[in-house]
């Protein structure tokens, strides 16, 4: 017996409020996707974007491509970022460099800085809104103005990358000692990324129709998450050693006194780095005109002297050139307040600042009596003066009277850097620590009685160190002023180093990344097993909802087909119910959704397909 007219309509009109409860709900997540959608392509309403299907590609061949640039210029960024942040130590460096070729001062490493940083975060925020929209089963569409700002970030990269290999080439190998600190902290980060992208992963690929690429996708994948699975294997650093092998810390020489309190090569400088605890102390010596050693570092007077005031038209003049006499009329503190280097000057009181004006050119005999006084070691390399002067031939014997006849300085106190007339300065003063900066054999070094080594810290190998160490050669590594830098030094069992940061580096009690090959092990492994774990079950999730495979939820069994084909079934049931406009309006529901019509002929309702 069939039903009756009214319990048939009952039943469709019940059907057809399911559907609609259903399709509601699917509305209720779209502004999550607006959002994503608006910021990643400008796309805020509904109806401008669209949704893969199952078996679609997620976009366009143009749009593939701009992903495929967005992901380029994001690793690109990525590794220039990594670079350059990891290059501070030289800033200071890099920004004298500068001033040399244009003459005038500025934090070009420090804006350098703050541009790839802001690049950077740009790139990443479009990584994630495509990410998240791959999620969300969208097509991506980004808009022409992002295109241009990848382009634009993309130049920036390749452009900075390339003038700085090209100009400042050592700090790759500065980049390449960084790894030896944070690459397990690099591995973690990195499987933690590839844990995270294997939801979106996961889910395109069991929606895909081609098996091609399935496998093209699915091989990508697992060779980068198993190279990085296994990039420890091939990882060292001197920091990870059994506990009670760590040596003592490295001794530390001020780099032309403490140039970050206090204006380089002057007595406050070095007074600041006494009192920062440092137990040597490191400059350079020039020879006036007149036979006076004078400390200073640059052929010129021109980066640390007011000399365009006093002497505008000898601005770039040697300055061996001068006398003692015009020496003495310069200010060697004043350039410390007006460019503020090490952006440190604001830490000075008002005396200090006083102080700071006042500082005058030291001679090396004032510079021998405060170590002598303080009983420091000193370091110093030598500028032979210019063709013509009238010590060209006798600088080194005129250094050799100021440290004999005029200072109170022990010879012994004294490490020998220049190379000139080694043999000479042995015969008049055996008692000079005999240093070299020529990484040569042992027998060479110990042939020319040679007991320390002053080398770039580009130098650092824990191999090296100890053979010369064997022998009683010590290592002193310059310059090194960031903390990572000196707890690797520290680990490599350096004497030595020649540091900007006294002030810094003395607080360290302990290198900032120690660990006994045990626990990285552990490290390594539990991050490994924890990935595995957690990509397997997001393949299992995806696998279960695009299959239409029962899985509980809560407390309820859930059976899903997908979410492109979650209404399928239920809008073909009511596909003779005629339209009532009290519950959808066809084409804006259908617009909103992006779902396409079928409208039957008559007065059927619009059924998405």
């Amino acid at each position: 017996m069939g039903r009756s007219p009214v319990s048939l309509s009952r039943l469709k009109l019940g059907k057809l409020k399911v559907v609609r409860r259903q399709l509601l709900q699917r509305y209720e997540h779209q502004p999550f996707v607006s959002c994503l959608a608006g910021l990643y392509g400008c796309q805020w309403r509904r109806y401008q974007r669209a949704k893969a299907q199952p078996g679609e590609c997620c976009c366009s061949r143009l749009e593939c491509s701009c992903f495929a640039l967005l992901i380029v210029t994001f690793i690109l960024t990525l590794i220039f970022l990594y670079f350059w942040s990891e290059a501070q130590n030289d800033y200071n460096d890099f920004d004298w460099f500068n001033f040399g070729n244009l003459g005038f001062w500025f934090p070009w490493s420090v804006v350098l800085l703050v541009v790839a940083a802001a690049l950077f975060t740009y790139i990443a925020l479009l990584l994630v809104l495509a990410v998240c929209l791959l999620s969300e089963g969208q097509r991506l569409y980004l808009h022409w103005s992002h295109k241009i700002g990848i382009l634009v970030t993309l130049t920036f990269s390749i452009s900075a990358t390339a003038v700085l290999s090209d100009v400042w080439s050592k700090e790759w190998t500065t980049l390449l000692l960084s790894f030896q600190v944070t690459a397990p902290f690099l591995h973690v980060g990195g499987v933690s990324l590839m844990t995270l992208l294997s939801w979106p992963i996961a889910l395109h690929f069991f929606r895909m129709n081609k098996r091609v690429r399935q496998v093209a996708l699915l091989s990508l994948f697992l060779a980068v998450l198993f190279a990085l699975y296994l990039v420890p294997l091939g990882m060292y650093s001197p920091c990870i050693k059994e506990k009670g092998t760590l040596g003592p810390a490295p001794t530390l020489f001020g780099h032309r006194g403490a140039p970050m309190l206090a204006p380089e090569n002057t007595q406050m400088s070095f007074e600041k780095a006494v009192e920062s605890g440092g137990e040597g102390l490191e400059t350079d010596v020039t020879i006036s005109y007149d036979g006076v050693p004078f400390l200073m570092h640059d052929s010129t007077l021109r980066r640390t002297t007011n000399v365009h005031e006093v002497f505008p038209n000898r601005t770039d003049a040697p300055a061996a050139t001068f006398t003692w006499d015009e020496l003495e009329m310069l200010s060697a503190g004043s350039w410390f307040l007006q460019r503020d280097p090490f952006g440190t000057a604001s830490s000075l009181d008002a005396d200090e600042k006083v102080q700071v004006q006042n500082q005058t050119v030291p001679t090396l005999k004032e510079f021998l009596n405060l170590a002598a006084q303080h009983e420091r070691l000193v370091i110093f390399d030598l500028r032979r003066p210019p063709r013509g002067h009238p010590y060209r031939d006798t600088w080194i014997t005129r250094t050799l009277e100021v440290i004999h006849n005029e200072s109170s300085i022990n010879s012994s106190q004294v490490l020998w850097l220049p190379a000139d007339q080694r043999s000479l300065v042995q015969e008049l003063d055996p008692e000079l620590q005999q240093t070299s900066g020529d990484p040569a054999s042992v027998e060479e070094l110990q042939e020319k009685h040679i007991v320390r080594l002053n080398l770039h810290y580009s130098y650092m190998s824990q191999e090296q160190i100890r053979k010369y160490s064997s022998v009683n050669i010590s290592t002193n590594l310059y310059v090194i002023s960031q903390p990572w830098l000196y707890s690797l030094a520290w680990c490599a069992g350096v004497h030595s180093v020649t540091t900007n940061a006294l002030h810094v580096l003395k607080k360290l009690e302990r290198p900032l990344f120690l660990m006994t090959p045990d626990e990285y092990s552990l490290m390594w492994i539990l991050t490994d097993i924890v990935s595995a774990f957690l990509i397997t079950a997001i393949f299992i999730f995806h696998w279960w909802r695009e299959r239409g495979l029962p899985f509980w939820s809560g407390s309820r069994q859930v059976n899903e087909n997908g979410p492109y084909s979650k209404f399928r079934t239920e809008a073909s049931e009511v596909q003779g119910i005629r339209w009532n406009p009290l519950f959808f309006d066809g084409p804006s529901l259908s617009r909103d959704l992006d779902l396409p019509l079928h409208v039957p002929p008559m007065h059927g309702f619009p059924v998405p397909i």
